[in-house]
């Protein structure tokens, strides 16, 4: 699950039909491109939550693909100049089984409903996969025109579409609507009656997209909470995720301390991104994990 938020909290990605066109194109372009399987999204007036499937190891490329495509599409579009993603690292957590990824998916289509911002999940007028999910249904999205140039080496089109995690897809396509349908509206009905005892309304879609662009939010931004890379409600599943990521890290040094040392064969680990795509280092699965297989 992939969050990153704009500079200053600022609404730079208030809905509005161009900026929906605009993130949906590259967020297809960059995903074509990467080889990586889209899970869930949504666009939130300053921040994003996606989640993917990288089969091919190649989210950092993809992150970095996505994000400047659709910061220089957008600042084009709002006649900006400055950085307009905020200097954090951008949020990588990885979704230690395919339960968490409904979690999260659920978590994030429904985070305008929990915001107060819209009363259901699908009122949200900015890009949502809400609906793609339930449905399957790929859309095909033109080329924003106030940022590509026609004749250009960008594609005309391109297809965006949301894949089911692995574990569900022997669902049959009803049963995984009401599945999803029956979680969005607990959500739903338990921020309904938050708000009904506080005595709030919601703002609503036509005062979201009214929104002056370089607004923020009234409230302070929390600060200096833990920022998590493993996400799963199982204990074992994140404490075996953990562990997963703690042999890849002995590996990793041990291995990259030989190719310092002049030996030109360490075998690096299966997941290794820079120095696989940038030196050619040698991959392999972890001799560890394989011998605990084998055993």
């Amino acid at each position: 699950m992939i969050t990153r938020r704009c500079t200053q909290r600022q609404f730079l990605m208030r809905p509005d039909d161009n900026t929906n066109q605009a993130f949906e194109y590259c967020l297809a372009v960059a995903a074509e491109k990467c080889g990586i399987h889209l899970l869930f999204t949504v666009a939130m007036s300053n921040h994003h939550h996606t989640g993917i499937f990288d089969p091919e190891g190649r989210y950092p490329e993809f992150l970095e693909h996505f994000h400047k495509l659709f910061a220089k599409c957008q600042n084009a579009l709002l006649g900006r100049w400055e950085n307009f993603w905020s200097s954090e690292q951008t949020s990588v957590v990885v979704l230690a089984t395919d339960y968490d990824v409904v979690d999260k998916l659920i978590y994030a289509v429904t985070n305008p409903v929990k915001d107060d911002l819209v009363e259901r999940a699908g009122d949200w007028p900015g890009t949502t996969s809400y609906g793609a999910n339930r449905t399957g249904k790929e859309r095909l999205i033109k080329r924003p025109k106030h940022f590509f140039r026609d004749g250009g080496l960008m594609p005309d089109a391109v297809t965006l579409r949301f894949h089911r995690p692995k574990t569900f897809a022997l669902l049959r396509r009803e049963e995984w609507i009401a599945l999803l349908e029956r979680k969005v509206r607990t959500v739903e009905f338990r921020a309904a009656s938050r708000r009904r005892l506080a005595g709030k309304r919601c703002l609503g879609p036509r005062a979201v997209c009214a929104q002056r662009w370089n607004g923020r939010p009234m409230a302070p931004a929390p600060r200096r909470a833990m920022s998590p890379r493993v996400a799963a409600k199982s204990r074992w599943h994140r404490t075996e995720a953990l562990q997963r990521n703690h042999r890849f890290l002995r590996a990793y040094r041990s291995a990259r301390a030989l190719l310092v040392s002049g030996y030109n064969y360490a075998l690096f680990p299966e997941g290794t991104y820079w120095l696989r795509r940038f030196m050619s280092v040698v991959c392999g699965p972890d001799p560890m994990l394989v011998y605990t297989l084998a055993g």
